[in-house]
């Protein structure tokens, strides 16, 4: 599939790159890969996502180009796509507005959960981001990867694999680390800025969450909730949620780890890890998400309360 995925970028030009919504560290920095790739075969492109780009990765080289849907005035709609980091099409949101009738698409993921949608699904299931395929495929492409593709992709890495400390961190993952360490990218100062700085913002969103952690009574599963108002008071935004749900995760004892989320739409955002036997991937898909045996997620319709006594209902099912 990797010669495949090449064959589609060398044969093609004006290309639309996107990734899923509320864009995480692997979505925003696979999409930006695709353009450094897509840029030394002096191919066009336009980037784009339905959300804006969490300020801690705007330093990313090109990160002011991702656009959003919005931005894009009447023109000719793209007939050739490349999504990354996406299990299925919906995952892209508006962007899908962009393409045309007899769009081709490039799938580019690792999601267990992907339903090998598009013209070319470049499916990894075992890779521990997409950025790591990325990787691969510019070795398929004859592409050196040098400090600049290599922030990016040490970035997704970096991010998907919780700082190299998650079961997805494999002896691979932390050699291809290393080649990128060797050819200049600044490992200590990306972990610096993404996973250990923090905003006001968050800090303050962080006390409000702690304030509304439950767990079961057998301590097996504990949940955060965030509400409308906790996101107002504390000044957050999307972007500040990120990482909350692993200090349900992270008491003793605990095996599955919640956040839930209300978003302004009637709908709660749900956030799955897992520390054990339990396939988090599989409890999501029950209320329409997916994602990875440890770390899935789902956006359910309905109240707070409704929401979490079903999903915790469901997890405790399946811890029995």
């Amino acid at each position: 599939m990797l010669e495949m995925a090449a064959d589609f970028l060398k044969a093609h030009d004006r290309f639309l790159v996107a990734s899923h919504v509320s864009p995480d560290g692997d979505a925003v920095s696979s999409t930006l890969a695709v353009g450094w790739l897509l840029d030394g075969f002096g191919k066009q492109y336009e980037m784009v996502n339905q959300d804006p780009i969490p300020e801690k990765f705007r330093f990313l080289r090109k990160a002011d180009a991702i656009r959003q849907p919005d931005s894009f005035g009447p023109s000719e709609p793209f007939r050739y796509a490349v999504f990354v980091d996406c299990a299925d099409m919906d995952r892209v949101g508006r962007v899908r507005d962009l393409l045309a009738d007899d769009a081709l698409v490039l799938n580019i993921d690792h999601h267990s959960t992907n339903d090998r949608y598009g013209t070319v699904a470049l499916v990894e299931p075992g890779a521990s981001a997409t950025a790591e395929i990325l990787y691969d495929l510019a070795s398929v492409l004859g592409v050196s990867v040098d400090s600049t593709g290599g922030e990016l992709i040490y970035t997704g890495l970096l991010t998907d694999t919780g700082g190299f400390r998650y079961s997805n961190t494999t002896e691979r993952v932390l050699r291809i680390a290393a080649d990128l360490l060797a050819v200049g990218v600044e490992g200590h100062r990306l972990a610096g800025r993404l996973l250990e700085t923090m905003t006001f913002s968050q800090v303050e969103l962080l006390k409000r969450g702690l304030n509304s952690l439950s767990r079961s009574a057998d301590n097996r599963v504990a949940w955060i909730r965030i509400t409308l108002d906790d996101m107002a008071a504390a000044g957050a935004v999307q972007a500040d949620v990120d990482g909350l749900v692993n200090y349900a995760l992270n008491i003793a004892g605990v095996e599955v780890g919640l956040l839930f989320r209300q978003a302004d739409d009637g709908t709660v955002k749900v956030s799955f890890r897992s520390n054990g036997p339990v396939d988090v991937a599989e409890i999501a898909k029950k209320f329409g998400g997916g994602g990875h045996t440890r770390a899935s997620g789902a956006l359910v319709k309905g109240q707070m309360d409704g929401v979490v006594d079903a999903v915790v209902r469901e997890v405790r099912r399946a811890l029995r």
